[in-house]
């Protein structure tokens, strides 16, 4: 435990954080395999609905600096591959 009242404040901060960045991750998780469970199934209509809520989900994680921006535009490129092989 911090002895510094600053200390007990950062880790109060870092708490709320984690549990913050801890929801946008696993929400992105779950998007991915969702939308890759469509590709595999070939459902092409529902992927492409899914792959804009997957694109709004990697650029939030980028935006708050959990992904790297060059890994999210990575994955973005990697998405739409994926769409573009079943149509």
């Amino acid at each position: 435990m911090p002895q510094r009242r600053s200390g007990v404040k950062a880790l109060r901060i870092n708490k709320k954080r984690h549990t913050r960045n801890l929801t946008i991750k696993t929400e992105l998780k779950k998007t991915l395999k969702k939308f890759q469970a469509l590709v595999s199934e070939k459902k092409l209509e529902e992927a492409k609905a899914a792959l804009k809520v997957v694109f709004k989900k990697i650029d939030k994680a980028a935006k708050r600096n959990l992904l790297h921006k060059n890994t999210a535009a990575r994955r973005k490129s990697h998405f739409s591959q994926l769409l573009k092989s079943i149509a």
